[in-house]
Parts: structure tokens; C-alpha cells; sequence
């Protein structure tokens, strides 16, 4: 599983001219998933996305979480971070989970955010749509579970 968060003032997701979520103050997250994934890596990484502490305190220093803030999540489906750009010009998505598996780890991993009480906006999984993004700071981390899950180290 892999995350990209991108730590925001406001975001929003437009499908076929219609705004289908927005968020103020929170993370754009955008979620892709690899073919070993499964829903083991899902609490855990929701677990380190929503406390990582990278919100500015009142000192100015990147010591608050998700949580801590109130901040929102805005959720989008992203096949394309698991893009193979090795050979040729044209990226391979081939290492990307089949589309009914990433499907359901989208969505029980946005099940697992709201259930810790964070409001979740999403976009539409498969769909063609158009994402707002004004990242703060600007601020923008990478979570890939084969690193934040690895064992011993």
C-alpha cells in the first residue's frame, strides 16, 4: 500500500462537474495498492497516517498529528503510484492490485479512518476526476507499508 499525503488548507474532489467531497484542514490522501496487499496492512497504516506529526503547534513546530488538529481526510483512489516507468516512455500500471481487490481495500480503509472519528470525504473509485489541492507548508509525505510495516528495523 502506498500513501501520498499532502498535508492541505482545503482540497476537493470534482467528478463530471460536480464536487463530490472537500475538505478544510487535513491530509489529501492519495491511496494505491499493490498486488500482496491486503486488509492486514490497512489499521496500521491508517494507524501511522492519522499520527503522524507533522501539524504546527502554537511554537511553530511540526508536533501534532491528524488527530490532535481535528483535520480532515480526503481520500482518493490512485492506481498510478504504482506506475513502472523502468522501460520505455510509457509507465506499466501492471504492478497495481486488480481493480475489485483495490475496490474493497479502498474502501475498508476509509471505513477504518471514519471509525476513529475523522471525517472522511472520498472520491469515486475508477471514476475520471479532477482533485483541489492546496498544500500547506508545503508539506507532502510518502507512505509505502513494505517500509513503515517492515519488521526489525
Amino acid at each position: 500500500m502506498k500513501l501520498v499525503l499532502q498535508l492541505v488548507t482545503e482540497g476537493s474532489v470534482t467528478i463530471a462537474g460536480s464536487v463530490k467531497g472537500s475538505i478544510s484542514q487535513g491530509f489529501v490522501a492519495l491511496v494505491g495498492f499493490g498486488p500482496d496487499d491486503s486488509e492486514a496492512v490497512l489499521a496500521p497504516m491508517a494507524d501511522k497516517m492519522l499520527n503522524l506529526r507533522v501539524f504546527e503547534d502554537d511554537n511553530g513546530k511540526m508536533n501534532l498529528s491528524l488527530l490532535d488538529v481535528g483535520g480532515s481526510v480526503l481520500s482518493i483512489s490512485q492506481f498510478t503510484l504504482y506506475a513502472n516507468c523502468r522501460h520505455g516512455r510509457r509507465p506499466s500500471f501492471s504492478g497495481a492490485a486488480k481493480p475489485d481487490i483495490a475496490a474493497h481495500l479502498y474502501d475498508e480503509f476509509n471505513t477504518i479512518i471514519a471509525a476513529k472519528g475523522v471525517n472522511v470525504e472520498t472520491g469515486e473509485f475508477g471514476a475520471e476526476m479532477h482533485v483541489k489541492i492546496y498544500n500547506d507548508g508545503p508539506v507532502t509525505i510518502i507512505l509505502d507499508s513494505d517500509e513503515v510495516l517492515a519488521k526489525g528495523k
